[in-house]
């Protein structure tokens, strides 16, 4: 990312923090070749990550109400599902509170009464069991060196399914590799009964669970991906072509 220029630094405990910016683009780093969050200045809403528009095909099964948000990085979640509805009750938990600092300078996250943000450890958060249940829980918990592993554990999984409605959905964002890591597609069918992934063009394995199965013929769900990418204004095509059960 050498094209881009140093628009902040920090560290904290758990690593260094650069906000880098070009002409058009914001990013959120957590270090050397690193990037967590890419925000398109004039148009926030659109998502730059292939993992970020595969994490919105759950909007394809269920049109949330309230949703819970485990990893803020810069935002760009909570900007597309506002620009979709304007109503959804978001609750972002984030463990770093410069990320919270940073996004709400430099990511224009969207405050109002709608958005709540919690600084503390997700699975933490999941354990107390302190919130309403919701429709969708996403996960996205990155450090500077991948994936946080608690996102893939049997206590992770088992407390995001007790916050999750009967209908509702867990939407996990993960690497490649863990598509071949069975007991985690086995901890997912202990507690959800349908479960799908997307294999993204930016190496993300994107997991969505839900409780109950809801099918959809292919020209349903093609069908639907077309108005829902007029409404999120990005086409949904691509991750659906590398969208399928997990099996």
């Amino acid at each position: 990312m050498s094209e881009f220029k140093t628009l902040y630094q920090s560290e904290d405990a758990y690593g260094p923090l650069l906000v880098l910016e070009d002409k058009h683009m914001r990013v959120l780093s957590f270090g050397d070749n690193d990037e967590q969050s890419k925000l398109l200045k004039a148009e926030p809403h659109l998502p730059q990550h292939t993992y970020l528009q595969a994490m919105l095909l759950v909007l394809l099964f269920i049109k949330p109400k309230r949703v819970i948000m485990l990893g803020l990085g810069g935002g760009g979640l909570i900007h597309a599902l506002r620009h979709y509805d304007t109503g959804i009750k978001v609750t972002a938990v984030e463990l770093r509170s410069d990320v919270i600092d940073i996004a709400k300078r430099f990511f224009q996250l969207p405050i109002g009464k709608k958005l709540t943000l919690i600084h503390q450890d997700a699975a933490e958060f999941l354990a107390q069991a302190d919130h309403k249940k919701v429709d969708v829980i996403f996960a996205d918990i990155y450090g500077a060196d991948g994936v946080d592993e608690s996102q893939l554990s049997e206590c992770f999984i088992k407390n995001a399914a007790a916050m999750i409605k009967a209908d509702g959905y867990l939407v996990l964002n993960c690497w490649k590799e863990h598509s071949q890591n069975r007991t985690l597609l086995s901890l997912l069918q202990l507690h959800f009964d349908d479960v799908r992934a997307c294999l993204t063009g930016g190496g993300n394995w994107v997991v969505l669970a839900s409780k109950v199965k809801k099918e959809l013929s292919i020209s349903g769900m093609k069908a639907k991906a077309h108005c829902l990418s007029q409404q999120l204004d990005f086409t949904l095509g691509r991750s659906l072509t590398r969208f399928d059960h997990w099996v």
